[in-house]
């Protein structure tokens, strides 16, 4: 029963990183693009914006599943290395953001959020998923 509960408490602690890191996740994308993301997303039904925070959502699970299972059996460094993995994988991505909005013609957020659907949604989306998966490899 012990080890139940333990076991419990660590999946807890995991979550809470996980939630944590995509709640700063979604703050970074709602910086990125201008309106307020949950407007946009639930009350506009934007679809570019739903797909830009959805990959950026995903890219950080990616990411936070790696560092946990990176870690072995040692907690504390899961829980460290979950939490600093994931803030660096958003600093990865919030920089790749940057670099490919200077790469392309236009404001990239403005495009992003546009409520025809854009093909640069899909672009930025994979920046996102594969920047969370160069993360993820590195760590293991």
């Amino acid at each position: 029963m012990q080890t139940l509960v333990t076991d419990l408490l660590v999946t807890l602690a995991y979550g809470v990183i996980g939630v944590v890191l995509m709640a700063v996740g979604y703050a970074l994308v709602d910086v990125a693009t201008p309106g307020k993301l949950h407007e946009l997303i639930w009350t506009e039904r934007n679809r570019n914006a739903a797909l830009l925070l959805a990959s950026n959502l995903a890219g950080v699970g990616v990411i936070v599943v790696a560092a946990i299972a990176a870690s072995a059996d040692d907690f504390a460094l899961g829980l460290v290395g979950a939490a600093a993995y994931g803030l660096l994988g958003l600093l990865i991505m919030a920089g790749a953001f940057l670099l490919l909005d200077a790469a392309t013609p236009g404001r990239l957020g403005e495009l992003l959020v546009d409520p025809e659907p854009h093909p640069a949604v899909w672009v930025s989306a994979v920046v996102h998923l594969a920047t969370g998966a160069i993360i993820a490899a590195a760590i293991s």
